[in-house]
């Protein structure tokens, strides 16, 4: 899933070098951390967060097949 978000992030970002993404499992959950540059906030989280809703769909779509739950968490 680390992966996938990178490539997302990296795509709509000026900065794609200040991309940075990690990713912790629990028991049933796994947690990916976004974290980009102030200027590019913007660009991922989109008008009344329709980006950051997109990016979490396509995650969890990928992430069906594995019965996990995926958490994408923007800061």
């Amino acid at each position: 899933m680390k992966e996938l978000v990178e490539v997302i992030a990296k795509s709509l970002v000026d900065h794609p070098e200040e991309v940075v993404v990690t990713e912790t499992e629990n028991d049933k959950a796994i947690v990916v951390e976004l974290k980009v540059a102030a200027d590019d906030m913007g660009k991922v989280i989109g008008k009344q967060g329709r980006v950051a809703k997109s990016i979490r769909t396509v995650v969890k779509a990928a992430a069906s097949r594995d019965d996990k739950k995926v958490i994408v968490d923007i800061q």
